[in-house]
């Protein structure tokens, strides 16, 4: 769920990790008046995500004068490194915008409050238990889960209905993978790809979309501990991507190193019929589309699981020494409210995870392809890697590599599992002594 870096910038703050935040003591957090005061570290970005955030913290301060929350903003290229700062350092902020995917190490940690005995029942039963477990580490709920993104397919319509004989897949009726591949192949032609893989990044991707496969790459005994296996189900999406750059040619090989974003010119351009992105690139692409440009969003494709998908939602948590975590979690109430979820989901072109905020009707039109979104919301469950420990490093340091060269086409699909397996438990290993 990490937002992108290059569109991060614009509104990122270093000096945020500065600003004094839970390290004081309780009576100087409390002024003469008797009024609190809490500092809200938020990682929007975009403007209208920005200004939304914003409003949200206003409209409490005028309703709650006697519990002032003051805005920081963060950034989602620092967020980890600048958060350990903060919390070995006792600055950290009190409530913190963050991902559920980068939650375990704080919470293991011991750096953030189990917000499970706080939680009002209405929250707590609003949002589904699959979009609470991405959160719950060591059998405590460390962040509230509130926005998250399918994968999709983002297409160029023209180049659809040129194709002869491609299906257009619906929720309801999707693509399986091997339709997924003979569909890139047929609309692959003259200057033209089928598809444009942004595998700057792979891990994520590969993980949490070999969910619809029934790939799960991580697997817990029953002594609790994580081990790496690399099967059948797990070889399905790594190896139709694989296919379709090295045998079928219907992938570009020059996106593999890219991001989402830099795919886009191309995709404007016509150099990709379809490109698989996160549901918040709507917004890019709406934005940043040439006139008359007409496209579309398409579901994922499906395998014997159907259309299920990992996500690591975002979410809010409270620091651990926050001097006043009853207060600090009355404010992510009311920040989470139905309509200001749906207000915030909205502004960063997201979903909700809460059912009431998700069965706003402004989240079903069809323009812009929020309906397909939201037929999706269903088949979200917990990233396989969730509360893996040791994660971010078999990531770095060993998956990262390994998918990068088996998409080149460097080494082979057994050379991809051994490196996945031997080398990725090595890692596991020295976090679970």
């Amino acid at each position: 769920m990490r937002r992108r870096a290059l569109l991060s910038a614009a509104v990122a703050a270093p000096a945020a990790a500065l600003l004094p935040g839970c390290a004081a003591g309780r009576d100087d957090r409390r002024g003469p008046d008797g009024t609190i005061r809490l500092r809200f570290q938020s990682l929007a970005w975009q403007q209208e995500s920005v200004e939304i955030n914003k409003q949200l913290v206003r409209e409490w301060n005028e309703a709650n004068p006697r519990v002032r929350v003051e805005y920081v903003q963060g950034s989602w290229d620092s967020v980890h490194d600048q958060l350990l700062t903060a919390f070995e350092g006792g600055e950290a902020p009190d409530v913190i915008h963050d991902a559920s995917d980068d939650l375990a190490d704080f919470a293991y940690g011991g750096y953030l409050t189990d917000l499970g005995p706080l939680l009002p029942r209405g929250l707590r039963e609003s949002i589904p238990e699959r979009s609470w477990r991405t959160a719950t580490f060591d059998g405590g709920i460390h962040g509230v889960p509130f926005l998250q993104e399918p994968r999709v397919l983002i297409a160029n319509r023209k180049l659809l209905e040129a194709a002869g004989g491609v299906r257009i897949p619906t929720p309801d009726d999707p693509w399986s993978w091997p339709e997924f591949r003979a569909a890139a192949r047929k609309l692959t032609r003259g200057g033209t790809f089928g598809v444009a893989w942004p595998l700057k990044e792979p891990v994520s991707s590969t993980l949490n979309l070999s969910l619809s496969a029934g790939g799960r790459v991580f697997h817990r005994g029953t002594d609790g501990k994580a081990e790496i296996r690399f099967g059948a189900a797990d070889r399905v999406v790594p190896g139709i991507v694989h296919d379709q750059v090295n045998t079928d040619r219907s992938a570009s090989r020059g996106t593999l190193g890219m991001g989402g974003s830099d795919t886009l010119p191309g995709f404007f351009a016509g150099k990709y019929a379809m490109v698989p992105l996160g549901f918040s690139y709507r917004q890019q692409v709406e934005q940043q589309a040439p006139d008359g440009f007409a496209w579309t969003v398409l579901p994922a494709p499906a395998g014997r699981e159907g259309l299920r998908q990992g996500v690591s939602p975002q979410t809010l948590s409270v620091a651990r020494d926050c001097p006043y975590p009853e207060e600090a979690v009355r404010f992510i109430a009311f920040f989470l409210r139905p309509r200001n979820l749906v207000r915030l989901a909205r502004g960063d072109w997201m979903l909700p995870t809460a059912t009431e905020a998700l069965a706003d009707p402004a989240l079903h039109t069809e323009r812009h392809g929020w309906a397909t979104g939201t037929a999706l919301a269903g088949e979200l469950y917990p990233a396989p890697a969730q509360s893996v420990r040791g994660y971010p490093e078999w990531k770095d340091k060993i998956a990262t590599p390994a998918l990068q060269e088996f998409y080149s086409g460097a080494i082979g699909m057994e050379e991809l599992g051994t490196r996945l397996v031997r080398d990725g438990n090595l890692v596991l290993s020295r976090y679970q002594r």
